[in-house]
């Protein structure tokens, strides 16, 4: 992490950093690579990995880079990067109040629930 995302992280302390970055890798991440290891299953092409441990790392290395560029770049990035995830004005949970209240999010939301609920009925 190196530019404006290490000076974000030490500006603005290190627990915030720390609860934008759970954010992200939580309800940006999690969501994609679940999906994708349902897929792996729905496909039946595992080969013995553990589901749970990738699932982990995909989101942190996801959160990670979204994060470093996002921060660097929020006009390119403004899907991937939450910035208010890293607003250290704003509680814990009015972090996720706000990130829930966008039209944006409750697509997004919306969105995963039907895939995630499809991917585990067929992979069931």
């Amino acid at each position: 992490m190196r530019g404006h995302a290490l000076h974000h992280r030490v500006e603005t302390g290190p627990l915030n950093w720390l609860e934008g970055f759970a954010l992200t890798t939580i309800l940006q991440g999690f969501l994609i690579f679940a999906a994708a290891s349902l897929m792996v299953k729905f496909l039946e092409d595992s080969h013995g990995g553990s589901h749970v441990l990738t699932i982990a790392l995909a989101s942190v290395f996801y959160s990670i880079f979204a994060v470093s560029v996002g921060s660097a770049f929020p006009r390119h990035f403004r899907n991937g990067y939450e910035a208010q995830f890293f607003d250290a004005s704003l509680s814990f949970s009015e972090k996720i109040a706000r990130w829930r209240a966008r039209p944006a999010t409750s697509l997004q939301l919306m969105a995963s629930v039907l895939q995630l609920s499809l991917l585990a009925t067929i992979a069931a």
